[in-house]
């Protein structure tokens, strides 16, 4: 094909149908349109500058540019040379008279003197100008080597490697020269993907100098915005200049010399030679992906065709790949290859190449790609590599520069692990089970060990060029452990935090009802965070993620490295696996446990060096602190504790190495996704088993499918590891606590166990175990309250919430009784004498009784301030005093001292209260005459922890005269404090805030 000069777009105003555009361009697209004004402008001084410097160009050069291109020049030169034959209109008009025309003549003498110096001026600034940047762009272009060498230049390159760790090849960038490479004329070239890469790469092609200003000026501004290198504005011939003359260290610099260097020689080139030569040179030394070098190499690999018979809808593919190879690569990412291609064909149709509709067309067209022949070792990680490798080097850097990539890859970890998928796929094949993955990492450097991107990379039945590393799915089970650490870090749960496994239903406003089970549909009570994770129980975790709430699960995730869970309608079963995460991102999270807490962004890639031996750093992301080291120790010693999840996993222990190991399980609804992430100190590693198409598999869980292969690999690829515990930090302690609450022990706790804790989060005291003893008031069997001390015992209970009530029931797991005695409001209150003074004599005692239901009432005397035992002086009564005289006592028939005067009154239905004041009698020696009374005991509050109820007997005081009479200090017994509203809390302590309380 000849060059062609692209079409000026038109300065009317686009119809509804161009506003379209924006089904197939991008915002980034839309950054870089130019008004069709300043496009004008632009090639009318281009043109211009071509039309005066004709002559410097050989004349072996004119024959070379299209007719079309020199009539363009004859219209541009016409309008120029029009433009300026107008006559320059007299600065003064003829004078009238001889004086006016001397003034005339004075002042525009002085007008064009000033006109002369101003312009003298500018000419000498101009032409400095000039002579500088003539004399830079000379100093510039004599360093440069010469330009007539591009063809020849072109063709020396060498091969990239990509080496596993130990320097065996796991794929090779083949040479251009070795046979993947066919140079053809411009002529065998489809317009089509002429057009296309010219729309894509360089719209102003054929009208620039090498070099665009408008698109220099446009990076300029975009760079300056972001403060940041953000867009670039090469040409095709800067892209030629780059990376057939300088040397490899110079293409990846960022700096003004360079992109000078490179302008220079873009321009020298643009001069030299012809477009349609530098194009033809272009469309022969690009690379696009899968060992294609040129677009004839690139026609045969993707269709099997040659590049003159390219359609638009293959051609725009094609050009859209040198951006990005490993990307937009259609057969590991046809999503992303698509959506490109669907921009390409947007800016064709900006550029005037095509209509929209002829754009929608081909968008709508499918594209039919030909089989990969080409065998690989890793494939899918060399895939990883070469998207790292993209961003550390340019794409024409990389597959040009004979680079050795030195990966992180362990072939003999590799050989294991392909080894272990495809032998438990096999065994699982009549299970409707097709693919497999696994990812291993290393957990303190972020370094990828193996990885399977699946069974068969060649396997077109099961999607085997499909990434299921890199491809999300739901999660299951292994997101849980996320959870329980969002409730370490928001509400200081410790492993030994109690939560109930008991029967629960979730309404939503629609009047549906949400009803979570365990997987071996039963319920088991009380069980610690521990005992819960272990055995992968969905009640607990669920109503954890009710106290966390959805946002702290994301949050948490976020910040693990997991960047997909990002959609605003999650429910509860998030924490269940509802989400879609990928088992890369997934297995890193684990990763962060595994490391202390540090994240570690995942990486392919250890040394780079260049075809001279230069190395090249890769980029390397700073590790993060995104958890307490103490509470991933916490997840980690809970996930490896065999014996916690005996519960739920058979004897056989696939999760058990032979070594210290952390794992979990998870499997999906309906037997989609089997998961096992899991990890020792030295390996972290994720599996996944399943469908590719997502059909379920015939009833394989984690264990079976995933914890199988997990197991294998993980003992295969320790055999030369020495055997490590997991680094337990300083901030762990050990505490006894009980052994099915998980509080400290009380009093009635059957049996201890040793837990460990964040030193700062300590286990909840005694007075939270569910082990209590309860006042029953024996009288009714209740629960006692203030009034119902009488007929007391103690007795032991496991109190458990009332969501677990029925459970407990159904178990027979005695509840203590909901109520309370009903004796109530009885109140009693001595007002004369008052608290405190001496009496002598016969003394009336005065006050006030409250009951309902008044059985009786005394009064009685105890002697010193706290008395063991009293004597009744009045009583028992039985009429109702609300205020008034209670009674009369003759203090001379005791001795003197100090004294305890006690107001009992009790109800009909046993409950009773009291009211006391201290008394010190002084009675004159002659008047006391001590006297033994008989009396009746009162009843007095004694607790007993069984058998039949008892009253204290009050002892008969023989009174005696001290020989010292003084005043004891007088301590009031306690307030009474009202019970907890909670009626199944222990007597006095407030209800416990958390899981099941």
């Amino acid at each position: 094909m000849s060059d062609k000069q692209p079409p000026v777009p038109s300065e009317e105003t686009p119809d509804s149908e161009s506003n379209g555009l924006q089904d197939l361009v991008s915002s980034y697209r839309e950054s870089r349109f130019r008004p069709d004004k300043l496009q004008r402008t632009v090639r009318h001084s281009i043109h211009t500058h071509a039309l005066t410097h004709k002559s410097t160009r050989p004349a072996e050069k004119a024959d070379a540019y299209p007719a079309s291109i020199e009539r363009e020049r004859n219209g541009y030169r016409a309008r120029f040379n029009n433009a300026y034959q107008e006559s320059p209109t007299p600065l003064t008009e003829q004078p009238a008279t001889f004086l006016d025309h001397a003034l005339a003549v004075i002042q525009s003498r002085r007008f064009l003197i000033a006109v002369i110096n101003v312009a003298s001026l500018f000419l000498i600034m101009m032409s400095t100008l000039v002579i500088i940047g003539g004399t830079g762009y000379v100093w510039v272009a004599i360093q440069l080597p010469p330009a007539e060498e591009l063809r020849s230049r072109s063709l020396q390159f060498a091969t990239t490697q990509i080496l596993d760790r130990d320097g065996n090849l796991l794929w090779e960038i083949i040479d251009p020269t070795g046979g993947r490479r066919t140079n053809v004329t411009l002529d065998k070239i489809s317009p089509h993907i002429i057009n296309a890469t010219l729309a894509t790469e360089d719209r102003f092609f054929y009208l620039n100098v090498g070099v665009d200003p408008i698109a220099i000026m446009r990076a300029t501004f975009d760079n300056l915005s972001e403060r940041e290198i953000v867009s670039g504005a090469s040409t095709i011939t800067q892209q030629l200049a780059r990376n057939v003359f300088l040397n490899p260290k110079e293409r990846t610099e960022r700096s003004f010399s360079r992109k000078l260097r490179e302008a220079v020689l873009a321009m020298e080139i643009n001069r030299r030679y012809s477009k349609g030569q530098i194009l033809e040179v272009y469309f022969n030394q690009i690379y696009y992906g899968n060992h294609s070098y040129g677009i004839e190499a690139a026609s045969q690999t993707y269709f099997g065709k040659s590049a003159r018979d390219l359609t638009l809808p293959e051609a725009a593919m094609l050009a859209g790949l040198p951006q990005s190879p490993a990307i937009y690569d259609p057969y590991r990412n046809p999503d992303g290859a698509k959506g490109r291609q669907q921009v390409v064909l947007g800016l064709m149709v900006e550029a005037g190449y095509i209509t929209l509709a002829q754009a929608r067309e081909a968008a709508a067209t499918p594209v039919t790609f030909r089989d990969l022949d080409f065998p690989l070792e890793a494939p899918h990680f060399v895939t990883l590599v070469r998207e790292e490798l993209e961003q550390n080097v340019p794409a024409a850097y990389i597959y040009q520069a004979g680079l050795r990539v030195y990966t992180t890859l362990d072939e003999s970890m590799q050989a294991a692990a392909e080894q272990a998928v495809q032998t438990r796929i096999d065994e699982l094949a009549d299970r409707n089970v097709s693919n497999g993955a696994l990812l291993a990492m290393d957990p303190s450097t972020g370094a990828i060990l193996a990885l399977v991107g699946s069974r068969n990379f060649l396997d077109v039945s099961i999607d085997g060029q499909v990434n299921m590393i890199t491809s999300p799915r739901q999660p299951a089970s292994t997101i849980k452990p996320l959870t329980y650490l969002a409730a370490f870090e928001r509400l200081d749960w410790t492993p030994s935090t109690l939560l109930w496994d008991v029967p629960v239903e979730y309404g939503d406003e629609n009047g549906n009802v949400y009803r979570p089970r365990n997987v071996d549909g039963q319920f088991h009570g009380p069980v610690s965070v521990r005992t819960a994770l272990a055995n992968s129980y969905n009640i607990p975790v669920i109503k954890t993620l009710e106290e966390v709430k959805i946002s702290g699960l994301k949050e948490i995730a976020y910040r693990l490295g997991i960047s997909t869970l990002n959609r605003e309608d999650y429910g509860l079963p998030l924490t269940l696996g509802s989400g879609e995460v990928s088992l890369l991102e997934m297995t890193n999270a684990y990763q962060a446990m595994a490391n202390q807490g540090m994240l570690l962004h995942p990486t392919t890639i250890l040394t780079i060096t260049d075809n001279f031996g230069r190395e090249i750093s890769p980029l390397r992301h700073p590790s993060r602190r995104v958890l307490n080291e103490a509470h991933a120790y916490l997840i980690t010693d809970i996930l490896a504790d065999t014996q916690a999840r005996t519960t739920e996993f058979d004897p056989d222990r696939i999760l058990q190495l032979s070594r210290p190991a952390a794992a979990k399980t998870g499997t999906t609804n309906d037997f989609r996704d089997s998961w096992t992430i899991g990890y020792t100190p030295d390996i972290v590693t994720g599996v996944w088993v399943g469908n590719a198409d997502n059909t379920a598999m015939d009833e394989v869980d984690g264990l079976t499918g995933a914890g199988h292969i997990w197991h294998n690999f993980m003992e295969a690829a320790h055999q030369t590891l020495p055997v490590r515990d997991f680094p337990r930090p300083d901030s762990i302690v050990e505490f006894e606590v009980c052994a099915d609450s998980g509080t400290f022990p009380g009093e009635l706790c059957p049996a201890t166990r040793t837990e460990i804790f964040y030193n700062q989060q300590p286990p909840l005291g005694p007075e939270h175990d569910f082990h209590q003893y309860i006042e029953i008031d024996l009288n009714t069997n209740l629960r006692v309250n203030q009034f119902c001390r009488g007929n007391v015992e103690l007795r032991p209970y496991r109190i458990f919430p009332p969501e677990a009530r029925a459970w407990a029931a159904a178990r027979g797991i005695e509840q203590p009784p909901a109520q309370y005695c009903p004796s109530r409001d009885l109140s009693a209150s001595i007002s004369r004498p008052i608290d405190n003074v001496s009496v002598r004599g016969t003394i009336d005692i005065e006050g006030a009784i409250v009951a309902p239901k008044i059985s009786y009432y005394e009064l009685e005397l105890g002697q010193g301030t706290k008395p063991q035992s009293f004597i009744t002086i009045q009583g028992p009564n039985h009429q109702l005093v609300r205020r008034g005289l209670l009674g009369t006592f003759d203090t001379t028939q005791v001795a003197n001292g100090p004294y305890t005067l006690r107001l009992v009154v009790s109800d009909q239905i046993g409950g009773f209260t009291d009211a006391r004041i201290r008394i010190l009698i002084d009675n004159p020696p002659e008047d006391i005459s001590p006297q033994s009374p008989v009396t009746t005991p009162p009843a007095t509050y004694t607790p007993i922890a069984s058998g039949t109820p008892s009253l204290t007997a009050t002892a008969t005081i023989t009174a005696t005269i001290p020989s010292t009479i003084t005043s004891d200090t007088f301590n009031p017994p306690p307030e009474w404090t009202p019970e907890p509203d909670n009626p199944f809390a222990p007597r006095a302590v407030p209800p416990r805030h958390g899981p099941g309380f």
